[in-house]
């Protein structure tokens, strides 16, 4: 392939007529949306818009190229392919920059997400997968840049797994690994470390995969000199460009000429396609018609000349003008289907808006009524007569203008008892209940066959279970889980040839092939990437990151992509990542992980499992394969090599989702930990009974959920005493499982000391076993806490230690 293209026309002159005729109708539908999308934030009807014009003639040369089966991975200028493939209407873009909440109308994010963030359904109400053969696909889009492309990277390898993998059912998902995942990315965005990252792994892998650089010199007022070296992200990409050994292929092409794309884009597709060699197509000279976004005008940071060159640039206008000078239509013609485009862009805006807010409007009729009712029966008739005519002034309400008034209302009726007041109450009960869920639902899945209602299922031994190390549990369990699952694969540093740094996947390799238990290079967050964009694909990932500690490396695609997919797309999209590591105790900064509380708190939406050994591990990996939806399981990295019976039913035997495990009963105080802290409870737990204090011991298992069945209250209701242990910094997961025990499932009444916890120091642990000791909660720390805690609630029985 050529790394310059030429315009040409490759199809007879008719058809091709058809066709560019259709592509440009779609241009100036996509303009015209996007001139009345800023007229509509600049009016207050929307909050923000950030749009895709400037970007249209290139996306339209992409959908050209795209086919069913294919996968697009991109940001937020997209609109204008998105329509080009079928995908988005003019109405459906103008819901999306009101954030209507009903799917069927706003069918991109149903308001969860700003407009320019697109998708494609890919399940069916049941949560099973589409054909996604027979339609065009687009994974969910996010705003972080660069954050799209760690999983375009996986959507392609997805191919090459289905294409090399026969024994891999292929079913709704590909048709012998023709398909393509095409990426797109602002020229300023490819400064980010993701960008390189998954350029890197895609030359690597030779996967069938497109990135289109949309290249307009900024990155909102930045100029190229300040991003990119050389200022042009092709030139130093040159190093990647393939020749005798395998790298990307390189296409330059100008964002105006029409014809040269529509030959670039299809000649990338087809390499792509057939041979599965990444290609970069770099897109020059595009302009920003209206700036970056709504938030301000690029008159600010270009200077005149540069304005008045994107003015005559500007690649409709250049489109325009090469169908006139080629006799595809005449001005006439043009002109008339400008107007008609732009009299049905109106049309659509009108319709979208009317159907956004006349349910709202009807609320407010109803809560104008019942205050009117309320103030003629209360005292306060003039404070509740503000509220209604503070709701009745306003002319197109938002939600919260309705449900705030009728809230406040109720406070000036406390004393009072009516009947006005009780319909009011239950229609703001109501209204509360209808709304709340379209803002809050499917953070998880909300299916019968949700990994949380997958029952248990025990580990059974024989009469003389054989002791082995726990890494042969894990190991075995795999091999059964592989064996069952043909869809499943492991990936990850170390993962494939030896067989993970301690021995877990031993030999899996040998027996399964380096496709499905395979090395990737260091490279965390395209490891995630991987998982994500396969699982998107109908296969069942995991991807192992090699230390929890090395988690923050993908961390944030982890937050933004993978944990906010199943609710940013109302349950639309699913990506059944396991996302394997190991952490806990070991030896110093930064290999000791145990960053609970960050996670907890920035992966909602991804279970978080804590086992405590290594059957319980292996529980449940066969738990979630049973399930569909991300998981992050921590195995402990200091009990590969502590002894346990090997099961007779590995791959079967299934560790409960949500669910505590009560592991030793007591009566004098509830302890409550997990992974390898609670190990040593356990051992400080005998201790304690030598000097009369009879621990309960909990072990949580699962963080996110954490006990669904609220079974740890029932112990604190025996006990009367609770302490969390916990390896975190202070207020971190033990700060979580404090509000979880006591708030949430009501603990704090059942107390008869103050509930405590005990974590790690606040700084990372220092190194060796004495780091680990002085850092992190010891044996002796745990004891003389629950000591403390027994000697104030009985001096003369447990007297002072020290």
């Amino acid at each position: 392939m050529h790394t310059e293209t030429d315009s040409q026309k490759d199809i007879t002159f008719n058809d091709f007529k058809t066709q560019v005729l259709h592509d440009y109708r779609i241009a100036v539908m996509s303009r015209e949306c996007s001139f009345l999308g800023r007229r509509e934030v600049l009016t207050g009807k929307a909050k923000f818009g950030i749009f895709g014009d400037g970007k249209e003639v290139p996306q339209l040369a992409m959908a050209r190229a795209f086919r069913n089966g294919d996968f697009r991975s991109g940001y937020y200028r997209d609109q204008t392919f998105m329509m080009a493939i079928g995908g988005l209407t003019a109405k459906h873009f103008f819901a999306g920059l009101y954030a209507h909440t009903d799917i069927e109308k706003e069918p991109m994010s149903a308001g969860r997400q700003m407009g320019g963030h697109f998708l494609s359904h890919n399940l069916n109400e049941d949560g099973s997968w589409k054909n996604l053969t027979t339609q065009k696909n687009s994974s969910s889009d996010i705003s972080p840049t660069a954050a799209q492309m760690p999983r375009l990277l996986g959507l392609a390898q997805a191919s090459k797994i289905y294409r090399k993998l026969e024994s891999t059912d292929s079913s709704n998902f590909s048709e012998n690994g023709n398909e393509v995942a095409w990426g797109t990315i602002g020229n300023a965005s490819t400064s980010e470390g993701l960008f390189f990252e998954t350029i890197n792994a895609a030359g690597v892998l030779q996967v069938p995969m497109i990135i289109s650089v949309w290249d307009d010199m900024y990155g909102i007022s930045v100029h190229a000199r300040h991003q990119t070296t050389k200022e042009n992200i092709s030139e130093i990409l040159k190093g990647f460009q393939r020749d005798d050994q395998p790298g990307l292929e390189i296409v330059r092409v100008k964002g105006w000429d029409y014809p040269a794309l529509v030959e670039a884009y299809e000649s990338a597709g087809k390499l792509a396609r057939e041979e599965h060699v990444p290609v970069l197509i770099h897109v020059l000279e595009l302009t920003q018609p209206q700036g970056h976004s709504t938030s301000g005008s690029h008159e600010r940071y270009k200077n005149k000349e540069r304005l008045q060159w994107e003015k005559s640039y500007d690649c409709n206008l250049k489109m325009k003008e090469w169908l006139l000078e080629n006799g595809f239509a005449t001005d006439e013609e043009l002109a008339a289907l400008e107007k008609e485009v732009k009299r049905e862009v109106r049309e659509a805006k009108k319709e979208a808006w009317s159907e956004f807010i006349s349910p709202i409007k009807s609320k407010k009729k109803e809560a104008v009524a019942l205050l009117d009712s309320l103030a003629g029966k209360s005292a306060n008739k003039s404070f509740v007569n503000k509220l209604k005519n503070d709701l009745i002034s306003i002319d197109e309400p938002a939600k919260k203008d309705i449900i705030s008034l009728t809230r406040r209302a109720l406070r000036y009726v406390l004393h009072e008892q009516l009947e006005e007041k009780d319909r009011l109450i239950s229609w703001v009960d109501s209204y509360l209940a209808e709304e709340q869920p379209k803002y809050s639902s499917h953070l998880y899945s909300e299916l019968p066959g949700k990994a949380t209602a997958i029952p248990a299922i025990a580990p059974q031994y024989g009469d003389d279970p054989e002791l082995v190390d726990g890494r042969i549990v894990i190991r075995d369990n795999f091999d059964k889980l592989f064996t069952r699952y043909s869809n499943a694969l492991v990936f990850g540093e170390d993962s494939g040839n030896i067989g993970d740094v301690n021995q877990g996947l031993e030999g899996l390799q040998k027996k399964f092939g380096e496709i499905r238990v395979a090395d990737t290079g260091i490279r965390e967050a395209t490891i995630l990437g991987q998982g994500i964009g396969m699982a998107l694909r109908g296969l069942r990932p995991i991807a192992e990151i090699q230390y929890l500690d090395y988690i923050l490396y993908a961390l944030q695609t982890m937050s933004d992509d993978l944990a906010s997919l199943h609710y940013r797309t109302m349950g639309k999209q699913k990506a059944p990542v396991i996302v394997r590591t190991r952490g806990h105790r070991l030896e110093g900064i930064w290999h000791a992980g145990s960053q609970m509380g960050g996670l907890i708190h920035l992966l909602r939406g991804i279970y978080i499992l804590t086992p405590r050994n290594m059957t319980k591990a292996a529980g449940f990996y066969n738990t979630l394969m049973e399930a569909d939806e991300p998981a992050l399981i921590i195995e402990s990295l200091n009990g590969y090599r502590l002894k346990e019976r090997l099961p007779e039913n590995l791959g079967e035997f299934r560790t409960p989702i949500g669910k505590i495990d009560v592991v030793k009963e007591g009566k004098d105080i509830t302890l409550l930990s997990y992974g390898s802290t609670f190990r040593i409870v356990e051992q400080v737990a005998k201790d304690l009974l030598e000097v009369g204090i009879d621990a309960e011991l909990i072990d949580a298992q699962t963080l996110l959920p954490f006990d669904i069945h609220h079974e740890t209250v029932d112990s604190v209701k025996k006990t009367n005493r609770l302490l969390i242990v916990d390896e975190d910094v202070p207020g971190g997961a033990s700060a979580y499982l404090m509000q979880e025990v006591l708030e949430k499932q009501g603990g704090y009444q059942y107390l008869d000391s103050a509930p405590q916890t005990l974590s790690a120091q606040a700084h990372r642990p220092a190194y060796g076993t004495d780091g680990d000791y002085f850092s992190k909660p010891n044996a002796e720390d745990i004891f003389e806490k629950v000591y403390a805690i027994m000697h104030e609630s009985n001096p003369k029985k447990y007297p002072k230690l020290r």
